[in-house]
């Protein structure tokens, strides 16, 4: 008998009953406020509109110096009869040892059975196996600050969306934004841009983050890196991540069918020494009015 989505989400839910309370304490277990309430109201009127997907953090103490190492959750609506979306991720880890875990743990999952809930066995697989990829973290970084200071390299990226409207969507971009302290822009509407410039490790998360789950019509259009002896924070071109909504044009009757001020939007570019990027993102060269 097949599975169904409400029994998914019953089993979700009773999941995260047992992991508030292997993590009570502050700061531990992080989920939005209105998660579970959404799924429960989805469950007493199972006719409605599917709740957003259960998406958590737990923050998890590794080794006796407990080293902070969080693991990130994703909960497709059919979890566990299907994967979750799993990673993990310490301020302690090199990008490289964070992607050498990321694949052990995925293999990890990928053995279990099927339909199994296994969050609880990814928490303990993390804190099981971190430890010899934080030592060697700890050593390269070691063997690096006995060598000639490196350059830093200032990472940008250009993206581009067919539309931004949603406030869930938004409110995921500009929390990933902050926490990873990018600067840059979102510009809402139809067409949808987003930029973000800092650290490359921390641009790519957030391109990681905001990509799932299943974001279509969107996509990564330029990259920038550029070198400094100095920092990093030099090189940025916005002094703040910036919430862009240009006066919009035709009303085609559909609450979120309009298109944004491409004028306007071309200003603030070259206002930014990015006035090239236009042509870039939406493939004509960019021209003001005269007027």
């Amino acid at each position: 008998m097949a599975v169904t989505i409400k029994e998914c989400l019953e089993l979700q839910l009773l999941e995260v009953e047992m992991l508030l309370s292997m993590f009570p304490k502050r700061g531990e277990f992080s989920l939005d406020a209105d998660a579970v309430p959404s799924i429960q109201r989805y469950l007493r009127n199972a006719d409605g509109t599917l709740p957003p997907q259960l998406e958590y953090r737990i923050a998890l103490d590794v080794g006796e110096a407990k080293v902070k190492v969080e693991l990130q959750v994703l909960l497709p609506h059919m979890y566990p009869q299907v994967a979750p979306q799993l990673f993990a991720r310490s301020d302690a880890l090199h990008r490289q040892q964070q992607l050498q875990l990321n694949t052990r743990l995925e293999a990890h999952i990928s053995s279990l059975d099927s339909g199994d809930l296994c969050v609880c066995e990814a928490v303990q697989w993390v804190k099981d196996n971190s430890l010899p990829f934080l030592e060697n973290s700890k050593a390269s970084s070691e063997c690096a600050s006995e060598e000639v200071r490196v350059k830093e390299v200032l990472h940008r990226m250009w993206i581009y969306s067919h539309h931004i409207y949603r406030q869930e969507l938004r409110k995921k971009i500009f929390d990933s934004a902050k926490k990873l302290n990018l600067t840059g822009f979102c510009l809402t509407g139809k067409p949808g841009v987003i930029c973000v410039e800092g650290l490359r490790e921390n641009c790519e998360e957030f391109w990681r983050v905001i990509r799932y789950p299943n974001w279509k019509h969107i996509s990564c259009k330029h990259v920038e890196n550029i070198e400094t002896e100095g920092s990093i924070d030099n090189l940025r071109l916005f002094h703040s991540f910036e919430d862009l909504q240009f006066q919009a044009h035709g009303d085609y009757g559909l609450r979120n069918d309009y298109h944004m001020d491409l004028g306007q939007f071309l200003e603030f570019l070259k206002q930014h020494q990015s006035g090239h990027i236009f042509q870039i993102l939406f493939g004509v060269e960019g021209k003001l009015s005269d007027n």
